[in-house]
This record gives C-alpha cells, sequence and structure tokens, in this order.
C-alpha cells in the first residue's frame, strides 16, 4: 500500500524557512516523479513543485522559483522541500504526491495518483 506522510511544517516569522519532508513507503519511488502542492482555506490546490524520477529535472510555480527548492533521496524514499523566504501567501496545507499512473499534466492535481495527509505551514508577519 502506497502511503505518504509529510512533515516539518509549522510556524515561521515572515523571511524565515522550514524544510519539508515527505516519506514515501509501500514501494519504491526512484522511477516516479513526485511534487509538492498546497491549498489555502477557501481556495483550490496549487501546485508548487515538483521533481523527477532520477531528479534531475524541477519544475516550480512562478510564486516560489527562487525561493524554494525541491529535491529527493531515492535511497531514502523521501522528497525534500525546503521553503526560504517565506511570505504570509506561503501559509497553506502542503501536500506530497507522487505521480505512479497519471498522464495528466505535472502541474495538476490530476498528474498525481497518491497524496499525503498534508502538513500546516504558517507564516506570521
Amino acid at each position: 500500500q502506497v502511503q505518504l506522510v509529510e512533515s516539518g511544517g509549522g510556524l515561521v516569522q515572515v523571511g524565515g524557512s522550514l524544510r519539508l519532508f515527505c516519506a514515501a513507503s509501500g514501494r519504491t519511488f526512484s522511477t516516479d516523479a513526485m511534487g509538492w502542492f498546497r491549498q489555502a482555506p477557501g481556495k483550490e490546490r496549487e501546485f508548487v513543485a515538483a521533481i523527477s524520477s532520477g531528479g534531475r529535472s524541477t519544475y516550480y510555480a512562478d510564486s516560489v522559483k527562487g525561493r524554494f527548492t525541491i529535491s529527493r533521496d531515492n535511497a531514502k524514499n523521501t522528497v525534500y522541500l525546503q521553503m526560504n523566504s517565506l511570505k504570509p501567501e506561503d501559509t497553506a496545507v502542503y501536500y506530497c504526491a507522487v505521480r505512479l499512473y497519471s498522464s495528466s499534466y505535472l502541474y495538476y492535481p490530476s498528474g498525481y495518483d497518491y497524496w499525503g495527509q498534508g502538513t500546516q505551514v504558517t507564516v506570521s508577519s
């Protein structure tokens, strides 16, 4: 059974940093692309970043480009999201997702097949 567990969220001041973790289990994920999405209250889930199976290709939303970095350690079945220069508008629940079968666009939630439960990130001003 595929399982994704996020951690690392919390409360941080504007300009601060957080590192999110996504631990995957249930299969070897080294052949699967993975992504991070976020959802703020009253808003739709939005794409944040994605990474190819080998980690050589990364993709970012314009709103986080230059501030966030996605990476992965396939030996540990873990994906990371380093978030720097955080802003109040980054406040959201952050979700990790894995793309196993979907052929939908990588930037859409429909492009992923399994999701974690989410971790809250709150940026205070």
